[in-house]
């Protein structure tokens, strides 16, 4: 699924200060201190990037980041020159003034706030202004923001009192320093400039003024914002002093409180009145607390929860941002009953829910869009939300993630029913947004190893990663059949072959448990999702609509026989094991003969009520996909109805969840979206809620947390890797290697974490570096006691060397941003052409090629002794060492055929043209014996394959086939022809569906060719 690159280096302009200036403006006495300047716009500043002292420009693509100036104005509010710019802005941009990181941060704490002059235009837009408050320097800061409206014509002094600015929780370069706005580090702003309109501005005089008051230095704050409470119990209220460096208070701060009207429980019957006031007084310590208990009466036997607010009015600093709210919980009903059945549960809890309740269920939003106004959670009655990628907590630590959701959750319990959250993550290859997670390989490795039982485990590890942080729910497996390695989702897809994308749903009972869903309310467990339906491996190249992407979102043309065969099959069995959600895809789907043309897959009403919850039996829920309904024709109502009415039970509405839930409800008013689609749609939601035992425990469960990026989990994690490993090529038996020779290791990823882990790490698209935690293939080979020398641009001799080894391929990517034509190819890049060029003719070479799929490697095979595909396999770079020291036997298999040129692509098994570099199915094998005899033994196992299914043993099967393979893999050896790859492909499907005696005959068939 997209996810938004969350905004990149938002600094933002801020002039050159002079470190002492701000703190000898004014004595401490002087209620009016003198303004101290921060931009001038005379030239003083330079236009610079950090970490010069600058101002510099900033924006979502190539056009948006603004065009300034310094120009001489006769109107000038402030000496003769003005800040000028121009913009026309489609993403986000703006610029900043970042202060030199190599100076000290400016002290701005003795000030009330920043002002400066803007030149209306009366557009009506707002402009947010942001500071940069701690840390190491502007780019490593806290963002804090606030904003004005341009609704004014000429120049006009803007102030912007420090009290009004709030963190940004939606974006933090490298995570919260202390979360508190301390301005004794100061480190610049900046100005996001307004999106949509072609624009000027004019800005000057850029300075601090006033004297701060200690609100901005002290503030009271209470230990949460919601305090659930069982009816007839007490609910106590911590209320906390706090000050910027810990400082003791220099005057007084009190506290009035008092149970408010406006919740909905009655005064005197559900609790006892309470108010009163204390002080903090003078030279009181940062940290100090007092508590405030309000009792609750029982009343009724059976009610929803009731909500008291408590107001709290703060004299000397500055209160509380929300009005804090005692909850007595909800009780006595019968959903809340466990021992009830989930479907009784589920009827008794729809039948008592309003319309709005409902259309809260059915709304998901980003974890950042409510961080600021979390409030909204109960406002709305949101069920879900979700983290996009890269989308983390700050610090990113496992403990962190559980606190964060158990905020978002407490916040639930706000609501009548107290329906906890139900949250969600992509956890695609481990728990990959968290650093420090086991990260596995990616899913076309998976497929490459072969091996059920340890997707299944792979599963296992990851769900008990993801639960332990608090989530529930993840958005994977993906069951794409990935048709065409343009794509820039390849590495999500087990393979090109359904039957092989199949085999490996074992995943899903390794995510979710038994079928019946009956171990979901495990700690160790998470609700899975099949995506993205139905398709989305197909689509043709050339076809995407979605900005520069090629082929992701783009159109699948089947017909339907092909969409049952090949993208439809692997549905079924995750719906028979017992998948709790389904995920559509962002592509069109076009049938051929079915008068429809393309048709966006989350319109698709005969795909998803008719096939997938219809014919298919699938009982679970419909998420959508990132923003998807907005990809739908029309306007935005045309879009809710048409996507609700199509099948989608929820959708996933990163930002616009306050739009969404009120269109909802406005078109179910109008009739336009039937009660029934929409009761149908909640009981599936809830009773996946129900089933997880969200109810009974809706906070995390960190039991686990120990666990996870363990050695035991790591152990799964390198077992993967090490069998996703595919040997292509090996002459003269180069590999495994000897401890004792000599090597010369190379390229790009021979020593790059993030590199061979990929996209969907840490962050969306991923990135190259140290960025978590593991073992890059290097430092493997280094701990399996070889003796190793590095370049990673073959810059050092290369004589003297028994052997070289090359590691190479691609850097990561995801989503369509990876799509060949989109500023990428299949070719490996001219720095990994040359390292391989430079050790291969050196010496006897290895090449490894680290890529989420095939690259295409040519002319220079002839000249590679050994090649292997190496895939993502993820933070265990131990398992590649495995194989490359012959620890464990090469045993993985292409999940896709590798390809001569781009110009074959789409080639697959199947194809009734088939000439491949190397076939589906294919990988030499190290430490294993293969049998002789030839045609002879063939025969002899094709009688046994017989056998073997007749009674449908599929290990002996299994067996008879990887026999044959061996046999018929090693008389084709390197010279492979059409002839040969086509049967010894065909095979490896034959396999994969239990026809054993039809496998082994195409083996005879590519041995007979060879």
């Amino acid at each position: 699924m997209r996810r938004t690159a969350l905004l990149v280096c938002a600094t933002l302009l801020t002039g050159l200060l002079p470190l002492t200036a701000a703190g000898t403006a004014a004595g401490a006495d002087d209620p009016a201190p003198a303004p101290v300047p921060v931009d001038r716009f005379e030239g003083e500043v330079p236009f610079a990037s950090p970490p010069a002292d600058g101002i510099f420009t900033w924006g979502g693509d190539s056009d948006d980041p603004p065009q300034l100036a310094l120009t001489e104005r006769a109107d000038a509010p402030e000496g003769a020159k003005v800040l000028t710019g121009t913009y026309d802005i489609s993403g986000y941009g703006g610029f900043t003034h970042d202060f030199a990181f190599a100076e000290p941060a400016h002290d701005w704490s003795a000030s009330k706030g920043i002002r400066f002059w803007w030149e209306g235009r009366s557009n009506g837009k707002k402009v947010n202004f942001e500071l940069k408050d701690g840390g190491a320097n502007g780019e490593a800061s806290e963002l804090w923001t606030t904003s004005f409206t341009d609704d004014f014509t000429g120049w006009k002094r803007i102030e912007l009192p420090f009290t009004d600015f709030v963190y940004r929780t939606d974006y933090q370069p490298v995570g919260g320093i202390d979360q508190i706005l301390g301005l004794t580090a100061t480190w610049g702003y900046a100005l996001t400039l307004p999106v949509g309109i072609s624009g000027r501005f004019a800005m000057d005089g850029v300075e601090l003024y006033g004297k701060a008051d200690q609100s901005l230095r002290a503030s009271v704050t209470t230990d949460s914002a919601v305090y659930p409470v069982k009816e007839g119990g007490t609910a106590k209220v911590r209320v906390t002093l706090g000050t910027t460096g810990s400082a003791p208070l220099t005057d007084s701060v009190t506290v009035t409180y008092e149970t408010a009207t406006g919740g909905t429980a009655s005064d005197g019957t559900d609790y006892t009145p309470v108010r009163g006031e204390f002080t903090f007084p003078a030279g009181t310590a940062s940290g100090a607390s007092r508590t405030i208990q309000v009792p609750t009466r029982k009343d009724r036997s059976a009610e929803p929860a009731e909500t008291i607010p408590l107001k709290l009015t703060v004299t000397g600093a500055k209160g509380p941002t929300e009005t804090p709210q005692i909850v007595i919980d909800a009780h006595g009903l019968p959903y809340l009953n466990g021992k009830l059945p989930v479907k009784q549960r589920v009827a008794d809890l729809l039948s008592r829910m309003s319309l709005a309740e409902k259309a809260g269920q059915m709304t998901q939003a980003e974890r950042g869009a409510v961080a600021a106004t979390p409030g909204d959670i109960a406002s709305y009655d949101l069920g879900s939300l979700l983290s996009g990628g890269g989308s983390t907590p700050t610090p990113n630590t496992p403990a962190a993630w559980a606190k964060m959701i158990d905020d978002f959750q407490l916040r639930a319990q706000a609501t009548r029913f107290q329906i906890p959250l139900i949250y969600g993550v992509d956890a695609v290859h481990g728990h990959n947004n968290l650093v420090g997670a086991t990260i596995l390989p990616h899913n076309i490795g998976i497929g490459a190893a072969r091996d059920p039982q340890l997707a299944y485990r792979a599963g296992k590890v990851t769900a008990a990663e993801v639960r332990a942080t608090g989530i529930p729910w993840d958005f994977a497996p993906c069951l794409c059949v990935a048709r065409d390695e343009r794509w820039g989702r390849t590495y999500e897809s087990f393979g090109e072959d359904p039957a092989l994308v199949e085999s490996m749903e074992t995943v899903i009972q390794g995510l979710q448990g038994r079928a019946n869903g009956t171990q979901l309310k495990d700690n160790d467990k998470v609700l899975a999702t099949a995506k993205h339906f139905v398709g989305d491996g197909g689509t043709t190249y050339g076809s995407s609509t979605t900005g520069s992407y090629t082929i992701d979102q783009g159109v699948t043309q089947v017909t339907r026989q092909q969409l049952e065969a090949v993208h439809l099959a692997p549905y079924q069995d995750a719906i028979d094991r017992g998948v709790g959600s389904v995920m559509p895809s962002y592509s069109s789907l076009d049938i051929a003969g079915d008068g429809q043309g393309p048709v966006k897959m989350h319109a698709r009403a005969d795909m998803i009520n008719g096939v997938l919850k219809g014919r298919m039996g699938f009982d679970g829920f419909v998420i959508s996909d990132w923003q998807a309904i907005d990809q739908i024709p029309g306007d935005y109502a045309s879009d809710v109805r048409t996507s609700v009415n199509a099948g989608l039970d929820m959708i996933m509405v990163p930002n616009a969840y306050q739009d969404f839930h009120t269109t909802l409800v406005a078109e179910v008013n109008a009739g336009r979206i039937s009660v029934k689609r929409i009761d149908d749609a909640v009981s599936r939601i809830l009773t996946q809620k129900f089933k997880l035992g969200l109810f009974e425990k809706p906070y995390a469960d960190t039991s686990g947390a120990a666990d996870i990026g363990s050695v035991e989990h790591r152990s799964v994690a390198r077992q993967l890797a090490a069998k996703s490993q595919v040997l292509l090529k090996n002459e003269h038996g180069l590999l495994p290697l000897s401890k004792s020779q000599k090597v010369y290791v190379a390229g790009s990823n021979a020593d790059d974490i993030g590199n061979q882990a990929g996209g969907w790490t840490v962050t969306w698209q991923g990135s190259s570096g140290h960025i978590t935690e593991g073992t890059t293939v290097l430092e493997g080979m280094r701990k399996a006691g070889g003796d190793i020398t590095y370049s990673k641009d073959a810059s050092a001799p290369t004589t003297g060397y028994d052997v070289g080894v090359v590691v190479v391929g691609e850097t990561p990517y995801a989503e369509g941003v990876g799509d060949v034509g989109n500023g990428n190819d299949l070719e490996l890049g001219a720095a990994d052409k040359a390292a391989v060029d430079k050790v291969c003719a050196a010496m006897r070479c290895a090449v490894l090629v680290v890529a989420g799929r095939p690259q295409l490697i040519g002319d220079r095979l002839g000249d590679i002794d050994a090649l292997v595909a190496s895939w993502l396999p993820g933070t265990e770079g131990d398992g590649v060492a495995d194989v490359l020291y012959g620890r464990r036997a090469f045993t993985g298999q292409l999940p896709l055929t590798w390809p001569k040129s781009e110009a074959q692509l789409p080639i697959n098994v199947g194809d009734a043209t088939y000439d491949p570099q190397f076939p589906y199915g294919w990988g030499l094998t190290t430490k294993i014996r293969v049998a002789e005899g030839g045609d002879r033994t063939l025969k002899a196992l094709a009688a046994a394959a017989s056998v073997a299914e007749r009674s449908h043993d599929g290990k002996a099967g299994r067996a008879v086939v990887t026999e044959a393979r061996l046999i018929a893999q090693a008389k084709i050896g390197q010279h492979i022809t059409s002839a040969a790859a086509k049967p010894f492909a065909d095979a490896d499907h034959l396999l994969l569906t239990g026809r054993y005696a039809a496998a082994v005959g195409k083996l005879r068939a590519a041995y007979r060719a060879a």
